[in-house]
């Protein structure tokens, strides 16, 4: 979509979390979300998907992930810690979303399951069992998995089924394909 008018929604689930003994904001990634947060990094560079913003949970899992995956981005986006991300539901998240500034292209939220998974479902233009990406979603959006939605209108304006699901990506893809 690169040169085009429109605008790209990227919702990265953050990585694999360890189960201590801690308050739930308080998890930290496991060693799999270590190995996961860098790949999906790498991945959102090879496939062009570079933020220009992003919103990321403050939940301390979420913030190592974004943390490894940025590093890899090879960009340097406006990076908002939003507490409003952890815990929300599919609409609290859009909401947060249309608070987008419109000069903002891509914009990179990393979040918490299930509302990355609703509200990509909810967003995506595609009747459910037609398209191979949204029956992906459907079927499981796993820990660092990544969904890439892009539509031409307003942040302001984006609701349900204004998108489309160009690219769903998990750690599986991640590793399949070839990483430096």
């Amino acid at each position: 979509m690169s040169g085009s008018p429109g605008r790209r929604l990227i919702l990265l689930r953050h990585a694999k979390s360890a189960w201590p003994d801690v308050p739930d904001h308080d998890r930290p990634l496991a060693s799999r979300g270590r190995r996961d947060a860098p790949a999906a990094g790498r991945w959102l560079r090879k496939s062009g998907d570079i933020p220009d913003r992003v919103v990321c949970s403050t939940a301390r899992r979420a913030r190592e992930t974004w943390e490894l995956a940025g590093e890899k981005l090879r960009a340097e986006p406006e990076v908002v810690f939003e507490p409003r991300v952890y815990g929300t539901g599919s609409a609290g998240l859009l909401n947060l979303v249309r608070e987008t500034p419109p000069g903002v292209r891509t914009l990179l939220v990393v979040g918490h399951d299930p509302a990355m998974r609703e509200l990509t479902l909810e967003l995506a233009d595609a009747p459910p069992g037609r398209d191979a990406r949204v029956a992906r979603v459907e079927a499981k959006f796993p820990t660092a998995a990544i969904a890439v939605l892009e539509f031409k209108e307003t942040w302001t304006d984006l609701g349900p089924g204004r998108a489309q699901l160009t690219d769903f990506a998990t750690p599986d893809d991640f590793r399949s394909g070839s990483q430096d």
